[in-house]
């Protein structure tokens, strides 16, 4: 499988998959205009990429995301419930927000969306920089 990787614009972030590393990084602002023009892609590798792990394998997903907008947090929850799914059926996945120290609310979206998982491994990680 090929690795997915889309630069970032003003209104939408980098995208860097790795599967061979089973290593998914969202990193930069989303806003896009239309959410689902420029996620639906990214959900359907996933999806595909998803099918190809083993048990045996552990899922990474780094969020670095800086700004978000409501409908990009939806497709998150999305993101997450796609990852949930995976931990559920015995695969290791771990998900790490990081957030700047001196972002409370990024904090905060993080602990919100931790309370989604039942499987998936939730971290917030503190950036000093």
């Amino acid at each position: 499988m090929e690795a997915l990787s889309i630069q970032a614009t003003r209104s939408t972030p980098a995208i860097q998959f790795d599967p061979d590393l089973k290593r998914l990084e969202i990193r930069g602002e989303s806003y896009p205009e239309d959410v689902n023009t420029f996620y639906d892609p990214i959900l359907s590798w996933m999806e595909t990429f998803l099918q190809s792990v083993t048990h045996e394998d552990t899922i990474e997903l780094h969020l670095k995301i800086s700004y978000f907008n409501s409908s990009s947090s939806k497709i998150f929850l999305d993101i997450f419930d796609l990852l949930n799914s995976k931990a559920v059926s015995g695969s290791p996945v771990h998900i790490y927000w990081h957030h700047h120290t001196n972002n409370e609310m990024s904090r905060e979206y993080g602990e919100e969306f931790r309370e989604e998982l039942t499987a998936a491994q939730f971290y917030l990680v503190e950036q000093h920089t």
